[in-house]
C-alpha cells in the first residue's frame, strides 16, 4: 500500500469514522482503523461490533493495500499538521509510515484479516429520503432515549415505517417524544426497528440539514445507511418498543397556548432554583395566566409569570422542569400548544408544521 492524500481530505472522515471506536475494546483491533485501497478507492472503516462507520474516497492515485492502524494516533497525527499538507503514506513490512514535509511517523499495525467488516444489508425495506427528514426526526426525539435501563428496549430509538409515514419514537418510562414526516414511500405493511443509543448519535454527527437523497434499508438484524462518502451500519436491538399509542393522553379540554421563546425563558431562569436531584416545576393555570414556581433545600425560591391562553378552572400540576425544557427546545413553531386534563395526568405538548407533526408527552411529578 503506497499512496498521497491531502491533510483536509483525510482529516473528516477519519474524525467521523473514529467516533465510533470505543476507547475500551474486547478485541485488540477494534482499536484500529482499517484502510483498504483497491483499484484508486480508499475506504476506512472504523467499528465495535455493534455500529459501523466506513468513509470512501475515490481517484486516489497509489498502490492497492490494505491494513489496519491505531485511530487516535492517526487522528492526532492528522490534526496536530498544518492545513496545507500532503501525506505521504506507505506500508512497510508491519508498520504504516506516513510522511508530511519534514515529520515522519512510524505506526503498528494489526492484520487487516482480523478486523471485522459489516456486510451489505440486503433484505428488508429500502427507503430514499432526503437526509434531512432522518435529521430532523431523530433531532426530536433522541433526548428521550432511555439510558442504560434494564428494559433494554428502551435504550434505542424506534424507527417506523408506515404507508407515506415515517415515525420515530423514544421513551424512558418517564417522558414519550414521537415525531412523524411525510415520506414518497409506499406499503401495505407496518415495519418496526429499534436502533441502540450509540448508532443514533452517530447518525446525529452524520447526517446534515441538507435535501441530499440518502438510501436507508431496513434489515431483520441491521441498518443501514448510505450517503455521499459514508456507509453506516448498525445492529437493532431485538425486542418490542411498548406500544406509544397507549400512552398518548386523549386531547382534553384544557390547552394552554403559549409564545414559546417566552415559555422557554421563564422555565429557563425557574430551573435555577430548583432541586437539583428532582428538578421539579410547579405549574400554576388560571384563566389567560400561568405561574411556575421553583424551589430547592435552601429555601430558595424563583416564580415567574406570564400571560397565556387559557380558559378553565384553576389548575396545579407538577413536572421535570428539563423534561418541559427538552420538548420547548425541540420546536420551531411560534407557539406551542400544552393539553393538560389533571393534576395526575400527563401533560402532552404539540407541534405541528407542514409536513411534520411531533408530540411529546411527560408524566406529572409530586412537589
Amino acid at each position: 500500500m503506497r499512496f498521497q492524500i491531502s491533510r483536509d481530505a483525510l482529516l473528516r472522515p477519519v474524525q467521523q469514522v473514529l467516533g465510533v471506536v470505543e476507547k475500551r475494546q474486547t478485541l485488540p483491533v477494534l482499536a484500529n482503523l482499517l484502510l483498504d485501497l483497491e483499484e484508486g478507492r480508499l475506504s476506512i472503516v472504523g467499528s465495535d461490533l455493534e455500529v459501523e462507520m466506513m468513509a470512501s474516497m475515490s481517484a486516489i492515485d497509489g498502490e492497492s493495500g490494505v491494513t489496519t492502524v491505531p485511530s487516535k494516533k492517526l487522528a492526532d497525527i492528522c490534526r496536530s499538521l498544518p492545513d496545507d499538507s500532503v501525506l505521504d503514506i506507505h506500508l512497510d513490512g508491519d508498520r504504516l509510515v506516513v510522511k508530511s514535509g519534514r515529520s515522519r511517523f512510524t505506526l503498528s499495525t494489526l492484520p487487516a484479516d482480523d478486523f471485522p467488516v459489516a456486510e451489505v444489508v440486503e433484505d428488508g425495506e429500502l427507503l430514499e429520503l432526503p437526509q434531512s427528514v432522518l435529521r430532523r426526526l431523530i433531532d426530536s426525539t433522541h433526548f428521550c432515549m432511555a439510558h442504560q435501563d434494564v428494559r433494554f428496549f428502551l435504550n434505542g430509538l424506534l424507527l417506523e415505517v408506515g404507508d407515506r409515514v415515517l415515525r420515530a419514537v423514544a421513551t424512558d418510562g418517564h417522558r414519550m417524544a414521537l415525531s412523524e414526516e411525510k415520506i414518497d414511500f409506499s406499503s401495505d405493511e407496518l415495519r418496526q426497528v429499534i436502533v441502540p443509543r450509540k448508532g443514533v448519535i452517530e447518525l446525529m454527527r452524520l447526517l446534515e440539514h441538507t435535501d441530499e437523497k440518502i438510501a436507508v434499508r431496513l434489515g431483520s438484524k441491521q441498518i443501514q445507511i448510505e450517503l455521499p462518502g459514508y456507509r453506516f451500519t448498525s445492529k437493532l436491538i431485538d425486542g418490542r418498543f411498548p406500544n406509544y399509542e397507549r400512552v398518548l393522553p386523549v386531547v382534553g379540554e384544557h390547552s394552554v397556548v403559549a409564545d414559546r421563546v417566552q415559555l422557554r425563558g421563564a422555565l429557563n431562569r425557574a430551573s435555577i432554583l430548583s432541586n437539583e436531584k428532582y428538578r421539579g416545576v410547579r405549574v400554576e393555570l388560571t384563566e389567560n395566566w400561568l405561574g411556575l414556581t421553583a424551589h430547592n433545600p435552601e429555601q430558595e425560591i424563583a416564580e415567574e409569570e406570564l400571560e397565556v391562553e387559557y380558559v378553565g378552572d384553576p389548575l396545579q400540576i407538577g413536572f421535570n422542569v428539563s423534561y418541559l425544557q427538552d420538548a420547548l427546545n425541540s420546536g420551531n413553531t411560534e407557539k406551542c400548544v400544552l393539553w393538560m386534563k389533571d393534576s395526575d395526568s400527563s401533560c402532552l405538548i404539540v407541534d405541528e408544521e407542514e409536513d411534520r407533526v411531533s408530540k411529546y408527552v411527560i408524566m406529572p411529578m409530586r412537589l
